[in-house]
């Protein structure tokens, strides 16, 4: 099963769903602005990515400044205001076999397949 993190109003979620879509028939979409992840769920998802928290935000956000953030902040700081803002996480990501990709470009999440 393929689940996605999607926000259907970016262009890079909606190209990487169509991606999926021509390849799988099993995708579970959550879309995370609706549906937010928990604390518990985006650790999970930085630790499949392999990746700091930071590198799973949209730091040109201008909630990101306006809360006042910094890319240095450590992990669970981040972590806790994506949780409380998901405007701040960074779409689409994938997953797919115990794995993660992020969406960016969409072509790289179809290594994880």
């Amino acid at each position: 099963m393929i689940t996605i993190w999607h926000n259907p109003r970016c262009s890079k979620s909606r190209q990487t769903l169509a991606l999926l879509a021509a390849r799988v028939d099993d995708i579970t979409i959550r879309t995370y602005l609706d549906d937010a992840p928990t604390g518990d769920d985006i650790r999970a998802a930085r630790d499949l990515l392999g990746c700091r928290a930071i590198d799973m935000m949209r730091t040109g956000e201008a909630l990101f400044k306006e809360l006042g953030l910094s890319k240095s902040d450590p992990d669970e700081v981040l972590i806790a205001a994506m949780a409380a803002h998901p405007k701040l996480i960074q779409r689409p990501i994938v997953f797919a076999n115990g794995r993660a990709a992020l969406g960016r470009p969409p072509e790289q999440v179809l290594d994880i397949l």
